[in-house]
């Protein structure tokens, strides 16, 4: 069935914007594009979750933004999400870079740390070769939209060769509901390189803030052999609607890591997938998500096996509470000729409340005969006989139950490979499971 909505710019809007940034024509000609299949591609049919309801046209308007110095001119509350950031930091406010850093030891490297926007102009070439190759502009209205709105970003580029000891971080921020927020990001990790890349999404402004929509796409290109490390924390408010796709092509001997906190307090749209192109490539994705209130989530996990002796894991751990509502999907594709393959996956939910609902649906594609391939999934409430346990060993109910639930979550926190940002999140599970 069709979702018919409105496309909230046309080809004259997108050209004007980019025209007034002075983007390269290439770029002009991309957002064209892009206005113009949305207008006539739809939008996506998640299972059991009906987008068409939520106001997905509320996009806002692009606005400037003015840099900053340093990440100590930051709001208060944002200045730690930042952390140190010794290698790296990339600061977006809503429709606009503001700040960007680099340590010189990694620049002359060669390593590319910087906004999407100015990697466009200064870096045009490389940008080109690789944006759309994970997610293509056609693929339905959001790829199509996004294409033609996104603002700021991030692009990081490693060379062959070349480790990144230290985490490269990110903080996304919006503080206005009328400007669009729409960061793209793309991560290209060349042969034998490695990487970790961090990154903070975030809203400060009041719930009872008007509604609007954030469109993010996540692109990660792990060439021969290289290692991509990718964490991300989305702490927005309930006002907000979060669309996000995530994919990473991975090639021969490559491997790509997801660590996902879906934290947001809105509706959610969340879409992460690896395409292990490449023989021996793996990847590894854990999620986390709390539901509250009277949110809907359709969260999804895939991997899709071309290559032969490929692997792949994904883990999934939710907790319902209140009214709230989560799709949660894992999808395991092997392909015809991905021999040898192995392809597990595990999606849990917690409940907390009589009247959340949580669905998890464990899905095996497998179109080879030499492979492994195994799942499972469970949806349940907190164990009264581990409650009993501890409360035998002087721990108050509320106490134990708090215990379990963080248990429950500790295999994706223990992965956060920044310990602010690990702080941060654990500070998140308790706001969310208190609130």
């Amino acid at each position: 069935m069709s979702i018919q909505v409105s496309t909230p710019v046309n080809r004259q809007s997108v050209i004007a914007l980019s025209q007034s940034k002075g983007e390269p024509a290439w770029l002009e000609g991309v957002r064209t594009k892009g206005a113009e299949l949305a207008e006539t591609l739809e939008w996506p049919t998640p299972e059991k979750v009906r987008i068409a309801r939520w106001n997905l046209t509320a996009t806002g308007s692009h606005k400037p933004q003015a840099a900053i110095a340093s990440a100590a001119e930051l709001p208060e509350a944002l200045r730690e999400l930042a952390g140190e950031s010794p290698a790296g930091l990339v600061v977006q406010r809503n429709s606009a870079n503001v700040l960007r850093q680099l340590s010189p030891e990694l620049a002359a490297k060669g390593v590319i740390f910087t906004d999407l926007e100015t990697a466009c102009r200064e870096h045009g070439d490389l940008v080109q070769q690789y944006l759309f190759q994970a997610v293509p502009q056609d693929e339905n209205k959001l790829t199509a939209l996004q294409s033609a709105i996104w603002n700021g970003g991030i692009f990081l580029y490693v060379p062959k060769n070349v480790e990144v000891e230290l985490p490269l971080q990110a903080l996304l921020y919006t503080d206005d509901t009328e400007a669009t927020f729409a960061p793209r990001v793309l991560v290209v990790a060349d042969n034998h390189s490695r990487v970790t890349y961090v990154d903070n999404v975030v809203s400060t402004y009041g719930e009872s803030a008007q509604p609007i929509t954030k469109q993010s796409i996540v692109e990660a290109i792990v060439k021969p052999g290289a290692h991509v490390r990718y964490a991300t924390v989305h702490n927005m408010g309930a006002n907000l609607i979060d669309l996000t796709i995530r994919r990473a092509v991975v090639e021969n001997d490559g491997r790509v890591e997801w660590i996902i906190g879906d934290l947001h307090d809105g509706h959610t749209l969340s879409d992460t997938q690896s395409l292990l192109q490449g023989k021996g490539s793996t990847s590894d994705a854990k999620v986390i998500s709390i539901g509250s209130k009277s949110q809907q989530m359709s969260l999804t996990t895939g991997a899709v096996h071309f290559g032969r002796n490929t692997e792949s894991d994904m883990v999934t751990r939710a907790v319902m509470k209140d009214q709230a509502t989560a799709i949660i999907n894992g999808v395991t594709k092997i392909e015809k000729g991905a021999t040898k393959s192995n392809g597990q996956q595990t999606e849990k939910v917690l409940m907390l409340s009589p009247k959340a609902r949580g669905d998890a649906n464990p899905i095996l594609l497998i179109d080879e005969d030499d492979v492994k391939a195994g799942h499972a999934a469970s949806v349940g409430q907190v164990n009264p006989e581990q409650v009993y346990y501890l409360m035998s060993r002087g721990i108050s109910k509320k106490d134990a139950e708090r215990l379990i639930i963080y248990g429950f979550l500790a295999p994706v926190v223990s992965e956060i490979p920044i310990e602010p940002v690990r702080e941060q999140l654990q500070r998140l599970l308790e706001r969310k499971l208190e609130g």
